[in-house]
């Protein structure tokens, strides 16, 4: 068992669920490096924000080095992420290749960097960031076929990486109160109401709610735990939920 944090990337890190995992990762005494397209906006001497468009692959395989070579990560979040909302009759393949690099070849890029640190301290926690909308959701065919690919790479890694110490999981938030959110549903709507009295707790979720698996999943106890999925949805991973 490792005795101490080491360093974590987290990615989505500005705002929302991104903000909070980074914010509970330096209470756990973690040194954070927050990658986003803007800074994390939490100032720690131990946070370390990094400005970067993760939809651009060149750009994000140059800030993976540079993390890489200064500060050695072994432990991953890749939390970023896009909607690009549409029906079927309207999805645009441009949308489902831009999420194709930011769900998937940005989780490629990062876990790629740090393998060697990972495997030279055989330790190395990743977790990635799906969606409860793997399970099926209107409107999300992009977004909802990339989630899903990310249990794909979680099962597959865990059993390539699981003899060098290294996890690999998945956090898969439902209905969480962050502006993506309210991007699509209107704060105080009555909407936003119906939502929350659909969902089997009663409640939507809080980004707290989130950053707690994410840390179940890091700890450095949390070692025979792999290729696993956690729904943290309020119960609507086995009932229905409409948007």
């Amino acid at each position: 068992m490792r005795a101490a944090p080491g360093v974590a990337l987290v990615t989505g890190a500005s705002a929302g669920i991104g903000k909070q995992i980074c914010a509970d990762l330096l209470a756990q005494g973690y040194e954070v490096l927050a990658l986003a397209r803007r800074k994390a906006g939490i100032d720690h001497p131990r946070l370390h924000s990094i400005e970067v468009d993760l939809s651009d692959a060149s750009a994000t395989a140059q800030a993976v080095r540079e993390c890489v070579e200064r500060f050695a990560p072994t432990t991953i979040v890749h939390n970023a992420g896009a909607i690009r909302a549409a029906p079927l009759s309207d999805v645009k393949l441009d949308d489902l290749d831009a999420l194709i690099d930011l769900h998937l070849g940005c989780a490629i890029t990062l876990v790629q960097g740090a393998l060697p640190a990972m495997r030279a301290q055989r330790f190395g926690r990743v977790v990635l960031m799906s969606s409860r909308a793997v399970l099926g959701l209107a409107t999300r065919t992009s977004y909802s076929a990339t989630k899903a690919g990310m249990l794909g790479l979680a099962r597959t890694w865990a059993l390539e990486l699981a003899a060098d110490g290294i996890t690999v999981n998945v956090v898969a938030p439902g209905p969480i109160r962050t502006d993506m959110f309210y991007d699509l549903v209107q704060a105080g709507s009555d909407k936003e109401r119906a939502l929350a009295a659909s969902v089997p707790v009663k409640r939507l979720g809080e980004v707290a709610d989130v950053a707690r698996a994410v840390r179940f999943f890091t700890e450095p106890g949390s070692g025979f735990v792999t290729g696993q999925v956690l729904y943290v949805c309020g119960g609507t991973s086995i009932a229905s939920l409409v948007l």
